[in-house]
């Protein structure tokens, strides 16, 4: 049986999210999904299809949805996440999460709720992924690593072991952090950085090695 399940963002990394449904509809044997459609506050967007589901509307829209219709929030900036998983939470909605079935989930790795995790991520021991965190394709993730609530992580990053992310950080495309390092909160790591020394919170870095463009001294 399937549950019903809504997309809250219908940009492209809803789109994405939706191809990672089907593969969850074809490939598990798991649970599998009925996808309503999107929520999105874009008026220009309500009414269109896309990938052939409905953008059903905005909050309106998700308020007027049965109560047992799940939802997950897939917007990259993570501050624009959190204010949009607060209003859902407000109306009391219940966070699905998305795994693709070909990544591995062992018992000792805790995950939050609202979770994406696409395909070809390797998740090794000893884990904890918080709340709202997306892990877009190819990501690497070592062991006894702890990523904080809100954090995305872009394509092919790579999470050595040991490391700490905290909540609201982003990190770009093919970026690395070694070993045992700690990312503040609500961070900016550029595509391709390497991060070889700890990142206070509020900063953003690049480079390699990364390197701060802001004041925040490292």
């Amino acid at each position: 049986m399937s549950k019903d399940l809504v997309i809250i963002g219908a940009g492209g990394f809803g789109r994405e999210a939706s191809l990672l449904v089907e593969d969850i509809n074809k490939k598990s044997t798991g649970k599998k999904w009925n996808l309503l459609g999107f929520i999105d506050e874009d008026i220009t967007k309500r009414g269109l299809q896309m990938r052939g589901y409905p953008v059903l509307g905005g909050w309106e829209a998700l308020a007027g949805l049965h109560p047992a219709v799940e939802v997950i929030c897939v917007v990259g900036d993570p501050q624009a996440m959190r204010k949009m998983v607060e209003k859902a939470g407000w109306q009391g909605k219940q966070f699905a999460n998305l795994i693709h079935p070909e990544v591995s989930v062992s018992a000792d790795v805790n995950l939050g709720e609202g979770v994406l995790i696409n395909r070809g991520t390797i998740l090794t021991t000893n884990l904890k992924i918080g709340d709202y965190v997306l892990i877009n394709p190819g990501c690497g993730i070592g062991h006894d690593a702890v990523i904080g609530a809100y954090v995305t992580l872009m394509w092919h990053v790579n999470i050595s072991g040991a490391v700490r992310v905290g909540q609201g950080t982003l990190i770009g495309t093919g970026a690395t952090v070694l070993q045992g390092l700690t990312i503040g909160e609500n961070c900016t790591v550029g595509a391709g950085a390497v991060v070889t020394r700890n990142v206070p919170a509020g900063s953003t870095v690049v480079g390699v090695p990364a390197r701060p463009i802001n004041k925040i001294d490292m």
